[in-house]
């Protein structure tokens, strides 16, 4: 209990300093909410020319600026305006269609010599709404003009901090190695010297005012509770959420990852609650500098990522629970690895507080160089210090017996990167380009920070939905039980959810690259770009919008699903119960879902804003490939539709087709199947059905007809025979009675007669067996009745061998 205690008496203590924020927050809201709804109507009459002067302004300062921090935000607000452009645009459109209606009704201005007069009344009223229409075609052209106009500088202003950027990193400082780059350490400048006292004194003064008298209790209050918070408060939860991990979920790969994860966001919040602790300790009262104000609040946004930093090492190498560790990593590297993480956590803070100090201080640009190359100098060679020492522990390994860890070719890439990118930091350093060298430095740790919570959040993710769905587990079996399905439908789900998890997760990682930078974007910055990509800023001259994107996605997949059920009541349901056949039914249903995707196709293309007349030229460019390689597949959709509108064949139909004879099993939109009698299936394209002769035995219903061919010899008794074949057609019983079997003589040859027997079936399929039935009771009758049938007659010419005596004595040849 007293572990417990300890653990979240902070975590207390931080909700009760947090509730008044979060109130004011709500009130906030509230505030803002209730002006919204009092907001009065907008006047585009005054707002385009402020609009205008903004956007002149903001040109002035962009031709001026050259500062990054402000070029950035002079690109969000040309954003901005372009996007309140955008919305005042499309505001008025509704307006002018309303003019525009107004004006039908009135109708054009009767011709002088058409003899109809209006009333003045009906005249006056024409003229006033031509010309607010007018004036508000005007006002439309202008808000687009503002609006192209902003897009434009703002892609000026992306395009002029590519530049300096570029400029930037191309420019040389001067060598690690030259006096010039230590020179501000030797002799420091009069103006930075008074600048860095005076700065230094407000800060004496910010902790003066923080230890008088009324203050000084809450100033160790704050204190102790930091260093509670970054000890025992970290260890505990730490404790806390491992015996969760090993007691409450259920065995598997999710308690690996979920304690990984604990461990990094423990460190996270342990950090980031310390400085902020430490801020309102020294910071809280009103009679701190603003200087001072802006500097804490750098150091604690800079704690975020020294919290990322350590709690994602010690996470990855997890050196107090080794068999818990996430990734395959031998032990002796990880002890050796152990001390970098916070190492590298220590310098970033260090410099970065140095960075700071010189931003507030405003020091001249020899001492902000000498900071920048000193902080890429020590990053730098603990980069290389990390992969060295990596390989050199995996060689003592080797040699002392012990195999190391079989790393993946991902492990070996990284490695390969760091080592490659700390030797160019060390080399631009070594040839004076310290701009650069910094640069490399900084993004050699972002990258790390995205890529090392982008792999901690993907296990989590993945294992985490295996375990929900999992039907060894409490929450697969719920859900089994509850949804009815089968095990594999589980394992799909879990498949596809973390499949879509991951894929945001590698979208948010490839905006925050695109994006930003170490120290350049917080978290919150992050998520509040990630919200206005969602609403599609930074995608209007694309006219894609994420949301609307995902809104499209859910109607495909509302639209399929329903049009199934449809499609399943239809065929199950509502068909069987009219008069319609099983073809008809079968091409019924097949129509309908033809013509059911391709309304969702356009119901889905147009709620993602995809405007058809901008496709002109594409649908332009594509139709020579429609016309070349896509005629067979339009050939065949054509034909499939005529084959379920016309229905010259249908389902069930016995048809033969280019020596091919089977039933008819299903019409698809491409091909038709035909299962032979062996249960084979022939899969026969569309067109062939309407473009060659097809021979359809069933159409119509038709009866079939059994009709078999027999010769006898000469001098048979014809009546006699006529007789047998007659009462054997008669005792089948597939043999119908109407009408009659009959037989004809078809021929009298030298082979003998040739008499034909005929009869109806039911239908065309029993013609095969009823044939069968019929020839092995005629052969038995006539054998009974001593009739033979007619044998084929061979004439065969034999030629004997002589001996050679007798050929020898003359004797003629046989």
């Amino acid at each position: 209990m007293s572990k417990l205690r300890s653990l979240f008496t902070p975590l207390l203590l931080l909700l009760v300093l947090l509730s008044p924020a979060l109130s004011f927050a709500d009130d906030n809201t509230a505030a803002a909410a209730q002006q919204e709804d009092a907001a009065p109507k907008v006047n585009p009459s005054v707002e385009l020319p402020k609009m205008q002067k903004i956007l002149d302004k903001l040109k002035g300062q962009v031709s001026g600026d050259t500062n990054e921090s402000q070029l950035n935000q002079l690109n969000e607000m040309a954003l901005e305006l372009s996007g309140n452009a955008e919305t005042l645009s499309q505001a008025l459109i509704p307006q002018g269609q309303q003019l525009d209606a107004q004006l039908a009704v009135l109708g054009p201005a009767p011709k002088p010599d058409s003899g109809v007069k209006e009333t003045p009344e009906v005249t006056r009223k024409r003229a006033s709404l031509e010309s607010q229409k007018s004036k508000l075609d005007d006002q439309i052209k202008q808000a687009d003009g503002i609006k192209n106009g902003a897009l434009v500088l703002s892609s000026q202003i992306v395009n002029l901090r590519r530049d300096q950027l570029k400029s930037q990193l191309a420019l040389n400082s001067g060598s690690i190695l030259g006096p010039r780059f230590w020179a501000p350490m030797v002799s420091r400048q009069d103006l930075d010297g008074e600048k860095i006292s005076d700065f230094i004194a407000e800060l004496q003064d910010t902790a003066a005012l923080s230890w008088e008298p009324g203050w000084r209790f809450g100033t160790i209050a704050w204190l102790i509770a930091a260093m509670l918070v970054m000890t025992l408060g970290r260890r505990y939860s730490e404790e806390f959420l491992a015996w969760v991990s090993i007691n409450k979920l259920p065995e598997g790969r999710l308690r690996r990852s979920f304690l990984a994860a604990a461990i990094a966001l423990t460190t996270l919040a342990a950090v980031v609650l310390t400085f902020n602790f430490i801020s309102l300790a020294f910071t809280r009262r009103d009679e701190v500098s603003t200087d001072v104000q802006d500097f804490v609040e750098r150091l604690v946004q800079l704690s975020v990522y020294c919290g990322l930093i350590a709690g994602l090492g010690r996470a990855f190498l997890s050196t107090r629970r080794p068999s818990w560790r996430l990734p395959s990593i031998s032990n002796e590297v990880a002890q050796a690895l152990k001390p970098f993480p916070p190492i590298t956590a220590a310098l970033v803070f260090i410099f970065q507080t140095a960075e700071s100090f010189n931003y507030s201080v405003g020091t001249s640009l020899n001492t902000t160089i000498f900071a920048n190359g000193l902080t890429a100098l020590l990053i730098g060679s603990t980069g290389l210090a990390i992969s060295m020492r990596t390989n050199r522990v995996r060689r003592r390994m080797v040699q002392e017996g012990n195999a190391p860890e079989a790393r993946p070719t991902i492990v070996g890439l990284v490695q390969l990167a760091l080592t490659i990118t700390a030797l160019a930091i060390l080399i631009s350093l070594i040839i004076g380009y310290v701009t650069l060298a910094r640069f490399l430095s900084y993004e050699v740790i972002w990258c790390g920070i995205l890529f090392g919570s982008f792999y901690f959040l993907s296990h989590l993710v993945n294992d985490g939905c295996e375990s929900l769905f999992s039907t060894n587990n409490a929450t697969g079996k719920r859900l089994q039980t509850s949804l009815n399905i089968d095990e594999r439908h589980l394992q799909q789900a879990a498949t596809l959810l973390g499949a879509i998890c991951k894929t945001v997760l590698i979208g948010f990682v490839a905006l925050a690259l695109l994006n930003g930078t170490f120290a350049s974007s917080t978290p919150i910055e992050l998520i509040q770009k990630v919200i206005e990509f969602w609403g599609g800023k930074g995608l209007e001259s694309l006219n894609i919008v994420p949301a609307h994107m995902v809104n499209a996605i859910l109607c495909l997949v509302v639209g399929i699903y329903v049009l199934r059920s449809v499609r399943r009541w239809l065929d199950k349901d509502f068909l069987p119960k009219t008069t319609m056949d099983v073809g008809m039914r079968v091409s019924l249903v097949t129509l309908f879902s033809n013509i059911g995707y391709v309304l969702i196709i356009l119901l889905t293309l147009s709620i993602m804003g995809l405007q058809w007349n901008k496709l002109a030229w594409i649908v332009s460019a594509l139709s020579v490939g429609i016309g070349f390689g896509l005629q067979e597949i339009v050939k065949n959709f054509i034909s499939g539709l005529i084959l379920l509108t016309e229905r010259p064949v249908k389902v069930g139909d016995l048809v033969t087709i280019s020596g091919i004879e089977g039933d008819i099993r299903r019409i698809n939109v491409r091909a038709t199947e035909i299962q032979l009698s062996d249960k084979s299936t022939v899969i026969v394209p569309n067109s062939q059905f309407i473009s060659q002769n097809v021979r359809n035995a069933t159409m119509g219903n038709a009866q079939g007809v059994v009709t078999i061919l027999l010769t006898f010899p000469l001098d048979i008794d014809p009546v006699r025979v006529r007789e047998i074949l007659l009462e054997v057609y008669e005792e089948n019983e597939r043999i119908l009675d109407t009408p009659e079997p009959s037989v004809s003589f078809k021929d009298l040859t030298s082979a003998g007669i040739v008499l034909s027997v005929t009869g109806n079936v039911a239908g065309q399929r029993q013609i095969s067996s009823a044939k069968s039935d019929l020839l092995f009771d005629i052969l038995t009758r006539l054998r009974k009745e001593g009739i033979m049938l007619s044998t084929p007659q061979t004439m065969i010419i034999e030629r004997r061998a002589v001996p050679a005596a007798a050929h020898d004595e003359g004797e003629p040849l046989p």
